[in-house]
């Protein structure tokens, strides 16, 4: 029977689209059906889907049939039904009318009848309507209501049992998107939160957390290269610039891959292998969505047979979509490609405009030498070369054209190249480029130019072109006249057109800024002209620093040219006023310039805290009777002192030689972050300057001497695996630019009871940081330092005060040991060093409680000289300028004894002792330029004790014998006194060092022969040190003219000068002044800064004030400027 193909009118219900096209079933028996099935497998139309399909119609042919028998009172036509078939949803094909419409009431189900571009929006519905199709859901409803004994009518149906179906429905669809969702959150862990990649590719499968500590590897490499990250969110945004710390689980990947780790490794290993980085940009990653691109990714095609198969209709919709989205992606690639391409033909068009092309090489270079003074991007000879962290070179526009056109990678080996990273070539590099000779590419020039010189040589033709092109018209007359040589009238008028052009012009781009325009010409004019060094100054005059210098500068000049702060303002508006620019710094600047120079400013710690020292670290100048009554044991403190904190000062002089420090480290192959301990070695003076009255000012009624203590950094050492090793060694340690004051006091060194009540406090805190470790940032890194004091800057007459000695006068002759003057005498050249400051502080205990109950001269014997308590820990040495004053004062008597021939009559008066010293003061006068002088110092010593001196001296010595044994005595002096002046002897002379001994005894020989008449039975201190402990003191310390108070000396000369310059009313603030600027005198920051500057204004950089050509040419140019009004 062949089935009736009509479309189906009103009496026959709705079309049903069926397996071939529009059927129309009647609600008869299942054999019509059984016969379409025959029907289209006979035609050869059937195929595997079709089968499943029509299985389907046909199980639930029976249950329909039921169902339109049960409704028979809801029927609209008797005996026929719309069969609904399981590819069309079963709401639009209910049997009846009235059923369907009270089912819409009951279920509330939306209508399907949807517009086309919901269809295309909404693909959950296909999913929905696929989920009906295959789920057995519709088919248990229908047998549910097909085994009922009785009909069931509207009001009999139970709409709680079609709600729960209907939940059940909305519960499949929340399933499904979480399934989706879960499915979305699994995908995109196994990519790369960078770029995107899949882990699969890696064969290790190596990745990393995105929001975890970086791992130790990569902590290496930053902590060699200073950098203090140590989470890989700050990695990942400071290398890729991409913020993940507002990331969400659901949405972005967890963990990146091993290419974009090494590129993360590389970028700050500086390392030059290559990792190709595939994305311009990091991936943008978006919440799951029905088209989710991760989701989708994967191809339809390929599946497994025993996977479920989806609907063939949307099978092939899905893979015709796949393969216009691969068509479209692929057309889009190479759209992308075109462009770039295009975009970088556009970039080497405009180059040529602006680059010299390789073609005017005038030799015929080899083909990779022309490659490698080329551009890689425009392939014209480099112009402004930069150089990436690949070593590879282009041009700077060019690389940063194709940085912002094509992505932050390098276009040679795609390696990751940022802005920052470029640098500048060596220099020996730029000698070559510059070197290379073109041909000029004007016509008619046939010059071949050096590279570096061409921009001039072009510049020379287009000014000849333009005087060539611009004819002036001048209709009889005078000859015209150049522009500057007009009066202002004259030059209004001719520059009038320019004039209203540069207005309009600024009116428009610049908001009327004429100013800043003509100025910006004129800079541009300089500029092309090679005329850089005015240019510098007018672009420094507009951006309203002047062509001054910097504020260290400007204080570095004011401390060494000792000006006070009234003179050097005095100097700087006289300056600012006669040359109407801003060369030097105002005062305010220099201020806050030298308290970074100052104690009190840095921050430091001690471990543990200093002993009754406050941790306070900002503590500047205070008093030195801080703490103190005014009387002390009655007696009255009447005396202004200045100090700083010691712990302070030394802060600040290790801060001072902090470059020093760091350079040491590097010259000693040492790492750069080593922490310490570092063993810092310094020198401790004092001395007493004698007479500093001044004649002016007002105040309390002081002592009119002084006192200072001073120290010098000498050497810092650090441990390292061969032992220690020196990073810094003073190389001047005996210069005054390195004796940093540290307490200034009015007050004279014997008065013993105002010495300690002053110097007590300062030498509690140098024993307190004995003890403990300073922690100090370095070159920033924190770093700990100890401290070794070593107190050998005193002269004889201080170190007795202080260690509680007798005067220089007492039969107990030696600070270092315990010989008389008659043991001196008798044995002149073996005794060995005894004395320490603890047996001092024993020693005295026994004077002052005398246990042993012994007479005066007993106990004198016991104690060896010790007469008051030591409060200052001296190292036992000599120091070698007062021994080499005191050497030159003896041998200045005996040269008046040698005159005299006393060695024949000891009962000389003071009368031809004075006549014996005037006859010797004008021969040295006439002969050696020799002013007499009232009490001998360093100066005199030194030209004193000389091979000329002694030859002069012996023309007035009557005796060839005693002429002989005098030069002798010269000469095994001059012998030996470089072997304790000299800074390192073992270096500068260690043969005079070898022979010392031998030269010492012979010496001995000579004093204790020759002249006897002297030395029987006395000697005096400086030739007993001389001839028996400078051997014992170079075998321990190394050297003796390295650690004397020279330096000390000469601050003493500095605090006279810089109290004349600082005199104030008060002599509180004075002190304070002549300390703040004897501080800064010896800060080695700014002597760097004054060197720096006297070598460039020897080479002409700076300012020449004196050059009255130089300030015409620019007053004048600038006098052109102002001429224009506009």
């Amino acid at each position: 029977m062949r089935p009736r193909c009509t479309q189906g009118g009103p009496e026959r219900g709705r079309g049903t689209v069926g397996p071939t096209g529009p059927f129309v079933l009647a609600a008869g028996d299942k054999e019509q059906c059984c016969a379409i099935w025959h029907f289209i497998i006979n035609r050869g139309s059937f195929t595997p889907e079709r089968q499943t399909r029509w299985e389907l119609i046909i199980q639930s042919w029976e249950s329909v049939r039921l169902l339109s028998l049960s409704s028979d009172s809801l029927t609209a036509g008797p005996g026929k039904m719309e069969v609904a078939l399981p590819n069309v949803p079963t709401e639009i094909h209910r049997p009846f009318t009235k059923f369907s419409e009270w089912k819409f009431k009951l279920f509330r189900v939306k209508s399907l009848e949807r517009r086309p571009s919901e269809e295309e929006t909404e693909g959950s519905e296909v999913s929905y309507s696929s989920s009906q199709e295959t789920s057995p859901e519709s088919t248990v409803v229908l047998e549910d209501l097909s085994l009922g004994s009785t009909p069931q009518s509207p009001s009999n149906f139970k709409p709680q049992e079609a709600s729960e179906k209907s939940n059940e429905v909305d519960n499949n669809e929340t399933d499904l998107k979480s399934l989706g969702e879960e499915t979305h959150i699994t995908a995109i862990q196994q990519l790369c939160r960078i770029c995107g990649a899949s882990f699969k590719m890696d064969q290790q499968n190596r990745s990393y957390p995105v929001h975890g500590p970086v791992d130790s590897e990569t902590q290496d490499v930053l902590r060699r290269r200073e950098k203090k990250v140590t989470s890989w969110p700050e990695l990942i945004l400071k290398v890729f610039k991409t913020d993940v710390r507002a990331d969400v689980d659901t949405i972005h990947p967890t963990r990146f891959c091993h290419n974009c780790w090494t590129i993360m490794n590389q970028k700050f290993s500086h390392n030059s292998s290559e990792v190709y980085f595939p994305h311009n940009q990091a991936v943008e990653w978006t919440p799951h969505s029905a088209t989710c691109h991760v989701c989708h990714s994967s191809k339809p095609w390929g599946k497994r047979k025993g996977a479920p198969q989806l609907n063939p209709h949307k099978m092939k919709r899905r893979k015709m979509g796949s393969e216009f989205a691969k068509k479209s992606k692929a057309s889009s690639n190479h759209s992308i490609q075109r462009n770039s391409s295009k975009a970088l033909n556009q970039m080497k068009d405009s180059c040529k405009k602006i680059h010299l092309d390789t073609n005017l090489l005038v030799v015929d270079y080899p083909s990779d030498f022309v490659k490698s003074m080329s551009c890689q991007v425009c392939e014209h000879i480099l112009s402004d070369p930069v150089q990436t962290s690949c070593k590879h070179l282009f041009c700077r526009i060019c690389i940063l054209k194709y940085i912002k056109l094509m992505g932050c990678y390098c276009p040679s080996c795609k390696y990751p190249c940022f802005p920052t990273d470029l640098t500048v070539p060596v220099k020996s590099y730029f000698n070559v480029l510059n070197a290379l000779l073109l041909k000029c590419t004007v016509s008619g020039c046939d010059e071949e130019i050096p590279l570096g010189k061409y921009s001039h040589h072009i510049s020379k033709h287009k000014e000849t072109k333009g005087k060539e092109a611009y004819a002036h018209i001048n209709k009889g007359g005078r000859p015209r006249q150049h522009l500057l040589t007009l009066t202002r009238r004259a030059q209004k008028h001719r520059l009038r057109e320019l004039k209203m052009q540069v207005k309009a012009f600024a009116d428009k781009e610049e908001e009327g800024d004429v100013k800043s325009v003509c100025l910006t010409l004129f800079l541009l004019a300089l500029r092309a002209r090679n005329e850089h060094r005015q240019a510098d100054e007018l672009e420094a005059i507009m951006e309203g620093r002047g062509a001054g210098l910097h504020p260290a500068v400007c204080l570095a000049i004011r401390v060494n040219t000792f000006l006070s702060c009234s003179q050097y303002h005095k100097m700087y508006r006289t300056v600012k006023a006669t040359t109407g620019r801003q060369i030097f710094q105002p005062l305010h600047a220099l201020r806050n310039a030298e308290k970074a120079l100052l104690p009190g400013y840095h921050s430091f710690e001690w471990r543990p805290p200093l002993k009754n020292v406050s941790t306070r670290t900002d503590v500047g100048i205070i008093d030195g009777l801080s703490g103190l009554n005014r009387s002390v044991d009655e007696y009255p403190v009447d005396t202004i002192s200045k100090r700083f904190r010691y712990d302070a000062a030394l802060v600040s002089a290790l801060k001072d030689m902090e470059e020093d420090i760091l350079e040491g480290l590097k010259t000693q192959g040492l790492d750069d972050y080593m922490s310490g301990p570092f063993t810092v070695v310094v020198k401790e003076s004092c001395d007493g300057m004698g007479d500093v009255s001044e004649k002016h000012g007002s105040g309390p009624a002081v002592p009119e001497k002084a006192v200072r203590f001073s120290f010098t950094v000498m050497n810092i050492s650090v441990a390292n695996n061969s032992g220690q090793v020196r990073i810094f060694e003073e190389t001047k340690p005996n210069s005054e630019l390195c004796c940093k004051p540290l307490c200034l006091m009015l007050a004279d060194e014997s008065d013993h009871e105002t010495l300690t009540a002053i110097l007590c406090p300062l030498i509690a805190e140098r024993e307190a940081m004995k003890t403990a470790e300073l922690l100090l940032e370095i070159g920033g890194i924190l770093r700990s330092f100890k401290f070794m004091f070593r107190g050998t800057g005193y002269d004889e007459k201080l170190v007795r005060e202080v260690e509680g000695l007798e005067a220089s006068g007492s039969i107990y002759i030696c600070t270092l040991c315990d010989s008389t003057r008659l043991e001196a005498s008798q044995n002149l050249v073996n005794h060995s060093i005894t004395r320490s400051h603890g047996e001092n502080l024993q020693r005295y205990e026994t004077w002052r409680s005398n246990p042993h109950h012994e007479s005066v001269d007993e106990l004198r014997d016991r104690v060896k000289g010790v007469s008051a308590k030591p409060f200052i820990e001296t190292l036992p040495s000599i120091d070698a300028l007062h021994c080499d004053i005191g050497n030159a004062a003896e041998f200045y008597r005996i040269f008046q004894l040698e005159i005299g021939e006393f060695y024949k009559n000891f009962s000389a008066t003071k009368e031809e002792k004075k006549r014996w010293q005037a006859t010797l003061d004008k021969h040295l006068r006439k002969r050696m330029n020799l002013k007499p002088i009232m009490r001998m110092n360093g100066n005199f010593a030194r030209k004193l004790m000389s091979k000329e001196t002694v030859e002069a001296v012996c023309e007035l010595v009557p005796c060839e014998e005693r002429q002989t044994a005098l030069t002798e005595l010269m000469d095994l002096y001059l012998k030996m006194k470089p072997v304790w002046r000299s800074s390192c002897p073992a270096k500068e002379c260690p043969e005079l060092l070898c022979q010392y001994s031998f030269h010492s005894q012979r010496f001995a020989e000579l004093l204790s022969t020759k002249f006897k008449y002297r030395y029987e039975g006395k000697i005096t201190n400086y030739f007993h040190k001389t001839l028996a402990h400078v051997p014992e003191i170079i075998e321990r310390d190394g050297s003796i003219g390295a650690w004397a108070s020279e330096g000390n000396e000469s601050g003493n000369k500095l605090f006279r000068r810089f109290r004349k310059m600082n005199a104030r009313q008060s002599k509180v603030y004075e002190m304070e002044d002549v300390l703040k600027h004897h501080w800064l005198y010896t800060s080695k920051h700014l002597q760097k800064f004054m060197n720096a500057h006297i070598n460039l204004k020897n080479q002409g950089f700076t300012v020449n004030l004196d050059n009255p050509d130089q300030m015409e040419r620019l007053e004048s140019s600038m006098e052109s400027l102002e001429s224009v009004e506009f």
